[in-house]
């Protein structure tokens, strides 16, 4: 699949196609919408170390990093939590392909706890941010260095378990350690950041009276800048339906570009981003209703569609007439794709 790589001598970011082998992890790169024969790079799994979640870029949460035997860095960005967390799995039961036992233990931790079908964890930093019933946001002290608007980890623990998101104290660490990892909350100070740095999961998010958190910035609902008023906060504030990496036409040029999608209901809008920038602005969207979405047929490049395609592609076509010509990684994707968005139109 589809994710953003981190470049070793420039260090900007690149989508590549990943192809996960029993020992290696291969790359390749897409122009003119198709995959290159050959892989632009490989990862030999043989002695690499998998960390994830990596929290190391504040604007990137859902890294994955791997280390080779060699000490070559390797960050690659997935779409989604579960995206990461099933990239992370099968890139580590490749690396542990001799060690059954170790991985079944991986399958098990990941399993472990799951969020409750009817909470987001939006709808749980929506709560956190009340200005009466919310965390409540104090100075604290910590190593010397003083830091205004936190909250201790056993206080985020104690208001997850009053406001019934969890039952157990494990519960609530759990989803804290998810907040984190969504970076809706970052730690602040030595004893919570050196956490962070631990192997075992259950461990990265602290139960503490002396561990300070503070909300992200990427997650204040008051940041706004001039670049975000061409989109109405309204048409990205609906429902999370589906997301992830698709290849698109551009309207004026014609090259194809991989895009991070991002499709809402209620408001029902498609957005999609440059999964290369550092931002997590919009560079274009639309409202779905009103819209019309086929599959088109593989046999041939269609009319409106530029350059010499890997197929699965369909189109959008909105109420105002303006085309989206759009590829899928497969056949199944495009139907599952066309299948979230029809009923939105």
């Amino acid at each position: 699949g589809f994710l953003p790589l981190q470049g070793h001598v420039v260090r900007n970011w690149k989508v590549r196609w990943f192809v996960l082998l029993q020992d290696k992890l291969l790359y390749y790169k897409i122009e003119g919408g198709k995959k290159e024969p050959s892989p632009k790079g490989r990862i030999l799994l043989d002695g690499c170390t998998i960390t994830c979640p990596c929290l190391e870029y504040e604007n990137r949460p859902l890294l994955i990093k791997l280390k080779t035997k060699t000490n070559t860095d390797y960050f690659l960005e997935c779409c989604s939590r579960e995206e990461r967390d099933s990239w992370a799995l099968d890139i580590t039961g490749a690396i542990h392909a001799g060690h059954p036992v170790q991985v079944q233990e991986l399958h098990k931790m990941k399993n472990s706890f799951k969020l409750l079908e009817n909470i987001s964890l939006h709808d749980i930093v929506e709560r956190m941010y009340d200005s009466s019933t919310g965390i409540k946001l104090t100075r604290n002290l910590d190593q010397g260095n003083r830091y205004k608007e936190t909250f201790t980890g056993s206080a985020l623990v104690d208001w997850l378990i009053s406001n019934s998101f969890a039952v157990s104290r494990f519960e609530a660490v759990t989803l804290a350690s998810m907040l984190m990892d969504e970076n809706f909350i970052r730690p602040v100070g030595v004893r919570s950041t050196e956490a962070t740095r631990s192997s075992d999961p259950s461990e990265k998010f602290l139960d503490d009276s002396t561990a300070l958190y503070m909300f992200a910035e990427s997650s204040k609902k008051n940041s706004s800048s001039k670049e975000e008023v061409h989109f109405n906060i309204s048409e990205l504030s609906g429902k999370i339906v589906k997301q992830g990496f698709l290849v698109k036409q551009g309207h004026k040029r014609k090259n194809w570009k991989v895009r991070k999608f991002v499709l809402r209901a209620d408001p029902a809008f498609l957005h999609y981003y440059d999964p290369t920038k550092e931002d997590n602005k919009p560079v274009g969207g639309f409202s779905l209703r009103g819209c019309l979405v086929s599959a088109l047929e593989d046999n041939g490049v269609p009319a409106g569609v530029k350059g010499n395609v890997q197929g699965n592609l369909f189109k959008i076509i909105t109420k105002n007439d303006i085309h989206y010509y759009i590829q899928a990684s497969s056949k199944a994707e495009r139907v599952q794709w066309i299948e979230a968005i029809k009923p939105l139109t």
